[in-house]
C-alpha cells in the first residue's frame, strides 16, 4: 500500500515530533520550515560556520532533540525542505473534502530565483508556532528596542549581543530564558521586569499547586535561570515595566514605572535607566494565518484566539491537524506531545496504541499549564494609559495613537475595516501580524463596540484572514508552479542529502 503523504509546516518541537511519529506510523513526510535548520525558536541552532562545540550549554533537552533531529532527517521517507515558506493554502472543492493544496516558495526570503511549488498531501499538520506580542509605548519604534524573541534569536542563533547594557521587560516566564541567553552571549542585563504585581503572579501560580508536580522539568529550568540571575547579580522585579524609551536616533535610556494590578502607572514611581538596548515581550500571538486559510475553526481564550482541536489534534477541516502554540501557549513539552499525537494519527497510526496514553496525559497537563500561565501573567487593561497622542501604534505605516483614536471615536469610521483604511494601521508589510491584536483592542475600547458588526453583502471580518500568508514577488506569483506528488519530493531536497550537510 502506498504510504500516506504528510506535509508538516514548522520544524520546531511540535513539528519535529510530528515528523518522527508520522514516519514511525509508516507515512511519507515532507517537513517544511523557513529556517535553514530544524529546531524552531526553542532549539535555534548556530550557523554551521559557528557551530557550537557544546550546544547542550545553550539548549535545554539538547540530547533528546539531537537524536530526534538525526532520526527524522536521515529517514528515507522524509524530505526536509529548509528555507521554504508556505505562502498560501488552497482549499479543496467542497464536494471533495480533504486537506488544502499547499503552495510553497523554496529559497532564501531575501534571495532571487525562488522556486514556486505545490503539494497535495493526504494530511496536513500545522505547527507554525507563535511570535512575540509587544504593546506599544512611547519610543518603542526606536532602534535598539527589540522584541524579546528577536533578541534571543540573535543570541542563540548568531551569538550576537543586541547591546552591552540591556533591560528585559514585559510579562511571563519567557523573560527568564531571554535574560539567560543575553547573559551567555555577553550582555550585561541590568534588570528583569515582570509587569504583573506579586499578588497577581502568586494567585495564578498557587491555584491548585499539586498540579505543578507534573511540570517538574519546568521547575528545574526555573531553578537554573534563577541561579544564573543570582550569580550575575541581576535583579528581578515584579509590578514594574518599561513605559517609555528615549534617545536620539536610537534608544539611550528607558523609563520604568511601578504598575497597579490593572497595569496603570503608579504616579511618582517612574525612574530612568541608561541602556543601549531594551528587550520587551507581553506574551505571544499564535500565527493563525495558515489555519484560517485552511478553514480551521478558532476558539477564544483568556490569552487570545487559538485553533480548535479535538482529542486527536484534528481541526474542523478533514485531514488537517494542528499542534504547538497555535492551539495554546503551553511550552515545548506540551508542543512535543501534541506534535507526536498529530503526526501519528495523520499518518494513519492506530488511535488506540498504548504509546499514545502518556502523550495524551502530557498534552492535557500542558493545557492545564497554559491556563495557569494565562492567569498568572495577564495583560492588564490599564496599559493604554502609557500612550500619548504621538505614540506610534503601527510601525509599518507610522500610524499614531491620535489617528487611531480619532477614527475609532468617529461614527463614520468606527468599524475596524473603515478605521484601517482611514489610518492605514495594519496595512503595511507585516499585514497587522504585530499590531493587529493591539489595534483590535484599542478600537473596541475607544469605540465602545467590542465586536465587529458584519456589513451586509460582505463576509464577516476575521482576523488573520489573508489570501497571501507570506510575502511573494509579483514575478513569483505570475510564474507557473511546479507540481510535486505524494510519491516523491524534488531530488535535491531528499532527507538523506540534508542529513549529511
Amino acid at each position: 500500500m502506498t504510504p500516506r503523504h504528510i506535509v508538516i509546516v514548522g520544524a520546531g518541537p511540535a513539528g519535529l515530533a510530528a515528523a518522527e511519529t508520522a514516519l514511525s506510523a509508516g507515512g511519507r513526510v515532507t517537513l517544511i520550515d523557513s529556517s535553514d535548520q530544524p529546531g524552531g525558536q526553542y532549539h535555534r541552532m548556530l550557523p554551521e560556520a559557528y557551530e557550537a562545540s557544546r550546544p547542550e550549554v545553550l539548549h535545554h533537552g539538547w540530547p533528546a532533540f539531537e537524536r530526534r533531529r538525526r532520526r527524522v532527517l536521515a529517514h528515507p521517507r522524509c524530505a526536509w525542505w529548509s528555507d521554504t515558506s508556505v505562502w498560501a493554502l488552497e482549499r479543496p472543492d467542497p464536494e471533495q473534502p480533504g486537506p488544502p493544496r499547499v503552495h510553497v516558495l523554496r529559497g532564501a526570503v531575501d534571495g532571487g530565483g525562488r522556486r514556486r511549488l505545490t503539494l497535495d498531501p493526504d494530511a496536513l499538520v500545522l505547527a507554525v508556532g507563535a511570535h512575540d506580542r509587544v504593546l506599544p509605548f512611547p519610543g518603542w519604534e526606536l532602534p535598539g528596542v527589540f522584541t524579546a524573541g528577536a533578541a534571543q534569536a540573535l543570541a542563540k542563533g548568531e551569538r550576537v549581543v543586541v547591546g552591552d547594557r540591556v533591560v528585559v521587560a514585559g510579562t511571563g516566564p519567557f523573560l527568564l530564558p531571554v535574560a539567560a541567553s543575553l547573559l551567555e552571549a555577553g550582555s550585561q542585563v541590568l534588570e528583569v521586569l515582570e509587569a504583573n504585581t506579586p499578588g497577581t503572579v502568586a494567585r495564578g501560580w498557587s491555584r491548585r499547586p499539586w498540579q505543578l508536580a507534573a511540570q517538574a522539568g519546568k521547575s528545574g529550568e526555573l531553578a537554573e535561570y534563577t541561579s544564573l540571575l543570582i550569580r550575575k547579580r541581576v535583579p528581578y522585579r515584579t509590578g514594574r515595566t518599561v513605559v517609555e524609551a528615549r534617545g536620539d536616533g536610537r534608544v539611550e535610556e528607558v523609563v520604568t514605572a511601578r504598575l497597579r494590578a490593572d497595569w496603570s502607572v503608579v504616579p511618582g514611581s517612574e525612574r530612568t535607566l541608561a541602556v543601549d538596548a531594551a528587550c520587551v515581550t507581553h506574551g505571544f500571538s499564535p500565527q493563525l494565518e495558515l489555519p484560517v486559510a485552511a478553514g480551521c475553526a478558532l476558539r477564544g481564550a483568556a490569552d487570545g484566539e487559538f485553533v480548535e482541536v479535538d482529542a486527536d489534534q484534528a481541526t474542523s477541516v478533514p485531514g488537517v491537524y494542528a499542534a504547538g502554540e497555535i492551539t495554546g501557549i503551553a511550552g515545548a513539552p506540551a508542543a512535543r506531545a501534541e506534535g507526536a499525537l498529530a503526526g501519528w494519527l495523520a499518518a494513519g497510526g492506530d488511535p488506540e496504541a498504548s504509546a499514545l496514553r502518556p502523550l495524551r496525559r502530557s498534552r492535557d497537563q500542558g493545557r492545564a499549564f497554559a491556563a495557569r500561565l494565562a492567569r498568572a501573567h495577564p495583560i492588564g487593561p490599564g496599559w493604554s494609559e502609557w500612550l500619548r497622542p504621538e505614540t506610534v501604534i503601527c510601525r509599518c505605516e507610522e500610524a499614531d495613537y491620535a489617528s487611531v483614536r480619532r477614527a475609532a471615536t468617529t461614527p463614520e469610521s468606527a468599524s475596524v475595516r473603515v478605521a484601517k483604511l482611514e489610518t492605514r494601521a495594519g496595512l503595511g508589510p507585516c499585514q497587522a501580524r504585530i499590531c493587529g491584536p493591539t489595534l483590535a483592542e484599542l478600537n473596541a475600547r475607544l469605540s465602545g463596540t467590542p465586536t465587529e458588526r458584519p456589513v451586509e453583502g460582505l463576509p464577516t471580518p476575521v482576523p488573520h484572514r489573508r489570501p497571501i500568508a507570506q510575502p511573494i514577488r509579483l514575478g513569483e506569483l505570475a510564474a507557473s508552479p511546479e507540481a510535486t506528488t505524494s510519491e516523491a519530493a524534488p531530488p535535491e531536497t531528499a532527507a538523506t542529502d540534508a542529513a549529511t550537510s
